[in-house]
This record gives C-alpha cells, sequence and structure tokens, in this order.
C-alpha cells in the first residue's frame, strides 16, 4: 500500500498483485494505478478479509510462534519409519561399524592371550626358512623357476616364425599346445620325483608355473588376432600394421604405439610375464612416473603383513589344526564342529591379510615399480550380494582372463551361458586342485569339490536370498568353507605320513 506515497515518475514497469479471498488483485504499470481495485482492496480490509500486516490487529511473530508452540505441545507424533528398518531410508551406520571393529579386536585379543598361556610362543622365522629348503645346497623350486624361461623363449619365437609366415597356423598352433602342456607337466613330474621339494616350495613353483601358463595363452591369443586383422587389412589394401605411421607434434615425433609384429621382442615379452596382469595387449596403459612415497608404503606393508601372515600361522593356525585330528580320527562330530568353528577364525584372518598383501600391497608395489597404468586389481566383492559376483570381483586378473580368452570365445561357439560358466567353474576347480594335491602328493579332490558346490551354492543364493540376506551368505561360506577343506587336506596328510609313526595320535590341549 505504500505505493500511494511514491513522488515523481516511475522509470521502469512495476508489477504488484495482491490476491485476497475475494480474488481482487491490484496492478501498478509505470506509475499508473487503478482506483477500483484499490476501494475493493479496502472494503475488503475494512471487512477483516484481509489483514494488514501494519494494523495492530495482525498477529504478531511472538503470537504466532506461541501459536505454533502450543501446536506442538498438542501434537507430537507423524508418520515415520523406524531407523533399522529397510523402508526408512536410513544408512549411516558408522557406529555400529566402529562398535563391530571394536568387539572383533577385543574378542581377538582374548583369543590370541589364551593362545599365549596355552602355547607359549611358538613364532619361529628360522622354521619358515627351512620349509623352503629342506637340504641348503639343493634349491629345487627356484631351479625350477629358472627353467621356465625355456618355455618363455619357445612362445616367443614360435611367433616370430608366424609373423614372417615360416610357420603355418595350424603347426604354430601345435607347437603351442606343446608348450603350454609342458608348462603344466613339467613341474609336476619334478615335484613328484624330487624328494627335496616341499611342499611350499612345490606351492611356489606350481604358482610361478600356472601364472606361465596363463600369461603364455594369453600371448599367443592376442598375436593370433593381430595376424587376422593385418591379414584382414591386407585384402582391403590398407596400411599394414607392421608399418605403422609416427603422429608428429610441433614437428618432433611422439613417442610411437607398438603394432604387430614389433611387438615380438623379448623386451615386450618380459615386460608382460613380470606385469600384474595375465591378459596381454600391445600397448598397456603406463603411469607417468614412479611415485616413491607409494612405492615405500607398498613395501612396508609388504614386510609387515608377510611378518603377520607367518606370525598367526605359527602361533595360532597350527595349534588348533594339530588339536583338531584326534576328533576327526574318533569320529567325533561335535568335537569336530567345535573345532571347524575354532580354526574359522583365524584361517579367515589370515585370508583377509592374504588378500590386503597380494592384491593391493604387492600388485601396486609391482605395478608402480613397472609403471603399469591398470591397478584394479580387485572390486567391492565385501557387497556380494551373490556368489558369482564375489567369484568376479575378487580376483580381477583371473576374471579378465576367464573372460577373454575361455568364457567369451565359448559363446562365440555357440556354447549356452550356463554351460560356459560351469566350465569356468571346472578350470578354476582344475587349477585350485592343482595348487594343492601336488604339493602335498596326494589326491583327494577337496579342492576341486568346493569350487565345484559353488555353482549350487550360487544357484540357491541367487534365487532365494537378496540383499543383505545373499550378502551374509556369502560370508559364510568364505567363513565356513575354507576351514573344511583345510581340515580335510591336514586330516588326511597326517594320516598318510604320521599316523603310521605314531600311532597315538597328537596329544590332545
Amino acid at each position: 500500500m505504500g505505493d500511494r506515497h511514491e513522488k515523481g515518475p516511475v522509470n521502469r514497469k512495476r508489477r504488484t498483485t495482491i490476491s485476497g479471498a475475494g480474488g481482487v488483485t491490484l496492478k501498478h504499470a509505470n506509475g499508473k494505478k487503478s482506483d477500483a481495485p484499490c476501494d475493493a482492496i479496502e472494503a475488503n480490509l475494512n471487512n477483516g478479509k484481509i489483514k494488514d500486516p501494519n494494523s495492530p490487529d495482525s498477529p504478531s511473530r511472538k503470537e504466532k510462534g506461541k501459536h505454533e508452540s502450543i501446536n506442538d505441545r498438542i501434537s507430537c507424533h507423524s508418520v515415520q519409519e523406524s531407523l533399522l528398518s529397510s523402508a526408512s531410508g536410513y544408512s549411516n551406520y558408522r557406529g555400529i561399524l566402529n562398535w563391530c571393529v571394536v568387539m572383533l579386536v577385543l574378542s581377538n585379543a582374548r583369543l590370541f592371550l589364551e593362545n599365549l598361556i596355552k602355547y607359549g610362543i611358538l613364532v619361529d622365522p628360522i622354521q619358515v626358512v627351512s620349509l623352503f629348503l629342506k637340504d641348503p645346497y639343493s634349491w629345487p623350486a627356484p631351479c625350477l623357476v629358472i627353467v621356465s624361461n625355456v618355455f618363455i623363449m619357445a612362445a616367443l619365437y614360435t611367433e616370430r616364425r608366424l609373423s614372417v609366415g615360416t610357420f603355418s597356423e595350424g603347426f604354430g598352433m601345435f607347437l603351442h599346445i606343446i608348450n603350454l602342456s609342458t608348462i603344466l607337466c613339467f613341474p609336476v613330474a619334478t615335484v613328484l620325483m624330487v624328494y627335496s621339494m616341499t611342499p611350499v616350495g612345490a606351492v611356489f613353483a606350481l604358482g610361478v608355473y600356472t601364472i606361465i601358463f596363463l600369461k603364455l595363452y594369453s600371448y599367443r591369443d592376442v598375436n593370433k588376432w593381430c595376424r587376422e586383422m593385418r591379414h584382414a587389412k591386407a585384402r582391403t589394401l590398407s596400411r599394414s600394421h607392421s608399418c605403422p605411421s609416427v603422429p608428429r607434434a610441433n614437428g618432433t615425433a611422439v613417442q610411437a604405439q607398438v603394432s604387430y609384429p614389433g611387438n615380438l621382442t623379448h623386451r615386450d615379452l618380459y615386460y608382460f610375464m613380470f606385469a600384474p596382469t595375465l591378459c596381454y595387449e600391445l600397448n598397456f596403459p603406463r603411469s607417468s612416473r614412479i611415485r616413491k612415497r607409494f612405492l615405500l608404503r607398498r613395501l612396508f606393508e609388504m614386510l609387515f603383513f608377510m611378518q603377520l601372515l607367518v606370525g598367526l600361522i605359527q602361533q595360532w593356525m597350527v595349534p588348533t589344526i594339530q588339536n583338531s585330528m584326534k576328533p576327526f580320527q574318533d569320529m567325533d562330530f561335535s568335537r569336530m564342529i567345535e573345532r571347524l568353528l575354532k580354526l574359522a577364525v583365524p584361517n579367515h584372518l589370515i585370508w583377509l591379510i592374504f588378500f590386503y598383501w597380494f592384491f593391493h600391497s604387492s600388485m601396486n608395489f609391482v605395478a608402480e615399480l613397472m609403471q603399469f597404468g591398470d591397478r584394479e586389481f580387485y572390486k567391492d566383492w565385501w557387497n556380494s550380494e551373490t556368489v558369482t559376483y564375489f567369484w568376479a570381483n575378487w580376483n580381477i586378473p583371473v576374471h579378465k582372463w576367464c573372460l577373454r580368452h575361455f568364457y567369451k570365445p565359448m559363446l562365440k561357439r555357440g556354447v549356452s551361458k550356463w554351460a560356459a560358466q560351469t566350465a569356468v567353474f571346472l578350470l578354476s576347480a582344475f587349477f585350485h586342485e592343482y595348487l594343492v594335491s601336488i604339493p602335498l602328493k596326494m589326491f583327494r579332490l577337496w579342492a576341486f569339490m568346493g569350487m565345484m558346490a559353488q555353482i549350487p551354492l550360487a544357484w540357491f543364493v541367487g534365487r532365494f536370498l537378496r540383499g543383505n540376506y545373499g550378502n551374509a551368505a556369502v560370508w559364510i561360506s568364505l567363513i565356513i568353507g575354507q576351514p573344511i577343506a583345510v581340515l580335510m587336506y591336514v586330516h588326511d596328510y597326517y594320516v598318510l605320513h604320521f599316523q603310521e609313526s605314531s600311532p597315538q595320535g597328537p596329544a590332545h590341549k
């Protein structure tokens, strides 16, 4: 209403709208005003339909606040869900997570103290060295790893002959099959025939040969794909891959990308052999520099967690396993279950520490040292709501290899998805058994059956469990499944090697 007292012309358009109960409006344009709407508004003000904020009868802020406080006292409820209900949308459980960590630390501290009181200090670094070197003048595992260079060179020179057409594709395939088959069979024969090969050294050697097998398989596939691309481009009269054009920037040559067959060099192949990946590429993503602080942090973690793993195994795992033999011999199921649950905690803790040591500390250390750019060695497997999601995300290098060189080629050949997934689990089960049974020199197929049991478990969890229930099922399978396999192998190993010499069995504590 203050517009009535404005003096002088109005230079810009102004529009004010006041709506009352009767729908009467007042509009001003360029200082001109309409008398009829003003009279209507004044009438409504006099009738009390519109309250003038400047009038003494209008409610003050204090009165409004008083009125609202009275309403709050009268009604204090509204429609809302409890925080722990999924419908509430609440997700900040940081305090509960901290409580879980504190309880985990306290419970494990009690177990560790009980272990020290019961067995004393069992950590012995010298004993770890003896696991690798039974005979200080005979190092079969390192020698076996050194011999693997023969198979690496065989793959390289076979690819060189294929690139120039000296070997046909069929003959090259035959040579690769012989080479890859020998990579798997030669270390097995060595482990079984050489008496001085310890189980720990055998696991190390067989693990290296398994990695070399997967890498050379990928190396063969990628080079074969490059030859197919080169032949396809040659047929279309395009520029050959073997003669790449070098891009230039500001008159100077930029670092050229490696192209086939320029990649068939010792330097390129050995970079791939040491790179933290199983899938070969002609041009890997590279980081710009080596971060020394990052490298030192990863090195410190590697050394620290390695010592922690060894200490936990010696101090916690070994006594628990030894005390589990008598219930297994007596077939005392209640005691077997008790020992299984007692072994589950240290086994799972050691597995988690191993995961961090290998997939984060060690692989990041190697990647940083080699300036390897792709650091996605794992994803959020801890949030897995299905078994298949866990196996696809906890070990990304192996998953990429299976997807690229095994699963997708099977789909291209017309194999169904279910059959291809089953074949992937079969391959994984084979290598799990290969890395356990051969070093122990006994064949019980516990690891193989454990991996194959993941197929019905994956179907059940994916079909009937969702969300947090599925995640809990994955965690339970990890915590309980591994100790079962460990106890099976240890029991069978004890029966084969120690029962005859000590028929009374180990002392039960």
